[in-house]
């Protein structure tokens, strides 16, 4: 273990002690130098511990990619406390479980999530500060102290000095927690040491992508994935290049109007994003200044790829990581694409494909997929039995079903669970199974991943009803799901039968569901 270490210094001041203060670090709503992100990273960090926060406190962050958001991360780093970034797609009783979970003393808020803040804040009774990057109604509880953000960073700014100073962690300290449902229902937070966000930019980021101080970098993947959190966070910044925020939802028409104005050099994408350019009107020319593509969260369909090459000149290097690895270990390269796979080890990287025994098999033979590499993260947040199923020694446990050909690339071939993977984002089927069983018409759902056109897996509900509501529509059920919990985990279809495909013993047979929908027949007496 190295007896010093900080992430934030690697990201940030390390670029303006070697002289890169003046090149442009982060381009959102505003602009700003390495030398100016670094002063604020500093602000904030000194705000955060005159508000009272020690080593390895938590603070959550409920944030729109943006400078403010970028700081935050960089900031808690910097101050040796936990920087734990969160969806901004939960509903606000979601949020408020996370943050109860997590212990967070300090929620640092986008203004555009402000109401589920607010109902987040009534379920977590550790939170005692409170800050917002906007105008916006923010109902904070008795005790609880609210900041805006200018505020917060002023405060800071006017610290004592030795406050706004890069605290003395750490390989082994924790830096960053990310929450992911992995292969069980409630999210749960992986922790990753500092020295995790050295490990996936001298490895994926340097020998895969070879990311240079001139490049532009711009993410579809937000950065509270751990996808995002690479691609617009640790890359760039690590070689003194430029990352490119937007901090809205990422449209074609808003991307290819940031790609326009900012000239990105890679683009980092997911399948579903893809399907979407591909299906838009946009000039083909659109891509023109990147040079290179990735894809990442679900396994890129080779047609896929190859109509995007066709139509915008660019070359998509599909991958795989994990939140619990914190970014990408198995991958295509830039001079050698294998279409329809996940490539090969990421340099840095261990695989293994393991049967039902744990041993490993040959080539060709389909198996459980493991990885191990210094980026892996320390276990789960106070799940002891999730961790000790996933993290086996010095491996991973992936929950993803591979096999390897006889040139070494991989292929994936679905989940050794029945959790889904919809636009490269975790659904619980049985978070997703609980939510349609609230509703008074429904007696039995089965939630099921189902191919696309595109061959993207979407979550499809097949519902058996009671005996007086044949009038309980689709719209009306997909909308019920969207009430009661985030909208990505809503199914994209519903599909009606009078009963579900069960065992003698009246066992659920999911896989009869899932194989039964995705040959494009019904269910075993279904009707519509």
């Amino acid at each position: 273990m190295a007896d010093y270490f900080n992430a934030a210094e690697y990201l940030v001041s390390r670029r303006v002690t070697d002289g890169d203060g003046d090149r442009v670090a982060a381009v959102g709503t505003t602009t700003v130098t390495y030398a100016q992100l670094d002063e604020l990273v500093g602000n904030v960090a000194g705000a955060f511990r005159s508000a009272g926060l020690h080593r390895d406190d938590r603070v959550l962050i409920v944030m729109a990619d943006d400078v403010p958001m970028l700081a935050a991360i960089l900031g808690a780093m910097r101050a040796g406390v936990v920087a734990v970034p969160v969806s901004t797609m939960f509903t606000g009783e979601e949020l408020g479980k996370i943050a109860a979970d997590s212990g967070a003393h300090v929620v640092v808020a986008s203004t555009e999530f402000v109401d589920a803040v607010n109902t987040a804040l009534t379920l977590a009774p550790d939170v005692g500060t409170v800050v917002l990057d906007g105008a916006g109604d923010l109902k904070v509880p008795d005790g609880v102290t609210p900041w805006s953000w200018p505020a917060f960073a002023a405060h800071g700014a006017a610290a004592a000095p030795d406050l706004r100073e890069t605290v003395h962690t750490a390989d082994d300290s924790w830096g960053l927690w990310l929450y992911t449902s992995g292969t069980t229902g409630f999210p749960k937070a992986a922790m990753h040491r500092h020295a995790n966000i050295r490990h996936v930019c001298e490895t994926y980021a340097s020998r895969v992508l070879g990311i240079r101080s001139d490049d532009r970098g711009f993410s579809i993947a937000k950065m509270f994935f751990a996808y995002g959190i690479g691609n617009s966070v640790f890359f760039p910044l690590s070689v003194g290049a430029t990352t490119i925020l937007e901090r809205g939802r990422p449209t074609p028409a808003v991307v290819a109007e940031r790609v326009g104005a900012e000239k990105p050099t890679i683009f980092f994408g997911v399948p579903t994003f893809f399907a979407a350019l591909l299906n838009s009107d946009l000039p083909d020319d659109t891509f023109a200044s990147v040079r290179i593509a990735t894809s990442a969260g679900e396994p890129l369909p080779a047609p896929l790829l190859k109509r995007f090459k066709e139509r915008f000149g660019v070359d998509i290097l599909d991958g795989i990581g994990s939140t619990e690895a914190l970014h990408i270990f198995l991958s295509n390269r830039p001079d050698a694409i294998a279409p329809g796979t996940t490539g090969t080890a990421v340099p840095g990287y261990d695989l293994r494909i393991v049967d039902d025994d744990g041993e490993p098999v040959e080539d060709g033979t389909p198996g459980a997929l493991h990885v191990r590499g210094e980026s892996i993260a320390l276990g789960y947040w106070r799940r002891t039995d999730a961790t000790r199923q996933v993290f086996r020694g010095e491996w991973l446990i992936t929950g993803d079903t591979y096999v390897r050909d006889e040139n070494g690339n991989y292929t994936c071939l679905g989940r050794n669970s029945d959790m889904i993977k919809a636009g490269g984002i975790w659904v619980s089927p049985s978070e997703v199974e609980s939510r349609l069983l609230e509703h008074p018409a429904i007696v039995e759902v089965a939630v099921v991943g189902v191919a696309d056109d595109d061959g993207l897996d979407k979550p499809v509900a097949a519902v058996v009803l009671g005996g007086d509501t044949d009038t309980v529509t689709e719209a009306e059920l997909v909308t019920w799901c969207r009430d009661g919990m985030a909208h990505f985990k809503a199914p994209r279809r519903i599909i009606f039968t009078p009963e579900l495909p069960k065992t003698a013993t009246g066992k659920l047979q999911r896989f009869r569901v899932r194989e039964q929908l995705s040959g494009g027949a019904e269910l075993t007496g279904a009707s519509s």
